[in-house]
This record gives structure tokens, sequence and C-alpha cells, in this order.
């Protein structure tokens, strides 16, 4: 998500689904995981405990936004 180039401006959001049900998400405004299902939160409640798997979930707006939003931007602007 986001709503120019700047990586302050990117949002980096991971669901995990089953069943066309979201039971799990990363938000990294939030920078923790969120369970939405008993499953959820149960799996939320253990990748939160593991500090490198949180360090390394916040970094991917680094490491995958930074380095496309630029294409993404330009093909927002020419559809609108």
């Amino acid at each position: 998500v986001f709503n120019s180039t700047e990586l302050k401006d990117i949002e980096y959001v991971r669901s995990l689904y089953c069943n066309k049900l979201e039971f799990l998400r990363f938000d990294s405004s939030v920078g923790t995981f969120v369970g939405f299902t008993e499953l959820g939160v149960k799996n939320a409640a253990r990748l939160n405990k593991d500090q490198r798997l949180l360090a390394a979930a916040k970094a991917q707006r680094g490491k995958y936004c930074q380095p496309n939003v630029g294409n993404w931007y330009k093909t927002a602007l020419t559809k609108s």
C-alpha cells in the first residue's frame, strides 16, 4: 500500500488465507502479526515471540517495496 515513492509512506501487508478466509496478517504499520481466527491468533502469538522473524518481516518493506514502488507508481498514474 503506497501513496508516494517515499519509503516512510509505504505500508507492507502480507495476508495469509485458508478457504478464502484471512486468518493471519503482518502489517508494517503495526509491526506485528495479527490473527483473525482462533488458529490465526495462536499463530500470531507464536510468530510475535520470534524477534528474528519480526525483524525480517519489517525489513521486507525496504527490501521488496522500495525497489519496485517506482514502477508501480508510474503504472498507477498512467491508469488514473
